[in-house]
């Protein structure tokens, strides 16, 4: 993996409320004092969703953000990714400054160099499997030949040969997940988000298209970060994780880092699961990361 940075977060909060309370973020962002200026916003009946969140992604990383509802691991994805704008905070891609982009600027951004991916699939029910794959080639103005060719490329990738004429509603979840995947990458984009992207997929299916992931990961070698609440998916996917309670980090490390040196109570009893599984695969003699 090339450990140069191809994202960093820097002191990135997002509040919710009335003016004042986004007025005291500002003004008390840069004290240091996360507690304190999370209170006053509390006091003035807002929310601060994130609260100086900070990390670096490093180029072909699988970083996991992670966290129960509520903890603010959404929010931050999509701060990231500007569908949510940041109240206060800087976030660098590639070295630029992602938050000064115009709004010009931020959707030829997203159309070549972003991919996401949501739970609820997103895929439009008038289009195939082929039509809904080179959408986004369609809206960069690529010819029709080239994009149905490289939509095509997409569909081996994700194993759904023979399916382009078929429509989502004939679909399994797990086969419309594979289409939702396969559109994202058709851009071949340079950063990929997946918030909770296999959550509402049986167990079964769920551990299908984890192994379809990381088969994908290990060819495509992309910068992701990725939004779960189960810490057994992030601890089988992640390279490194960042487990978010109330808004705030409470510990970033490797998978094994964090089940074998807990920073705090929070993070021990959310990692128990996980801790008793690696301690059942150790005797097995697996690996973990």
């Amino acid at each position: 993996m090339n450990t140069s940075v191809k994202l960093s977060c820097r002191n990135l909060w997002k509040t919710y409320g009335p003016h004042d309370a986004l007025e005291a973020t500002r003004s008390g962002a840069g004290s240091g004092n996360t507690i304190a200026v999370m209170e006053r916003v509390r006091q003035l009946h807002g929310l601060a969703a994130c609260a100086n969140v900070s990390f670096d992604v490093m180029r072909g990383e699988i970083f996991i953000l992670m966290g129960l509802s509520g903890s603010g691991k959404s929010t931050a994805l999509r701060c990231l990714s500007r569908l949510v704008e940041p109240t206060m905070g800087e976030i660098l891609i590639d070295g630029e400054d992602f938050t000064a982009k115009s709004p010009r600027e931020l959707i030829e951004f997203r159309r070549h160099k972003m991919g996401m991916v949501f739970q609820n699939f997103g895929l439009m029910p008038h289009l195939t499997v082929l039509e809904n794959i080179a959408f986004p080639l369609r809206v960069q103005g690529i010819e029709l030949t080239e994009r149905n060719e490289r939509a095509r490329d997409m569909m081996r990738l994700v194993e759904l040969d023979g399916r382009e004429n078929s429509y989502p509603r004939q679909l399994s979840g797990g086969q419309q997940q594979r289409v939702g995947i396969a559109r994202s990458l058709a851009g071949n984009p340079d950063i990929w988000f997946l918030d909770e992207p296999f959550s509402a997929l049986d167990p079964l299916i769920r551990r299908q298209m984890q192994n379809q992931f990381l088969h994908l990961q290990s060819s495509l070698h992309k910068t992701i970060i990725f939004v779960t609440h189960d810490i057994s998916e992030a601890v089988r996917l992640a390279d490194r994780i960042a487990i978010m309670k109330g808004g705030e980090i409470v510990q970033i490390g490797a998978p094994r880092e964090i089940l074998e040196n807990p920073a705090n109570e929070y993070v021990e009893e959310f990692t128990r699961d996980a801790r008793e599984g690696l301690m059942i695969r150790g005797a097995a003699g697996a690996d973990l990361k």
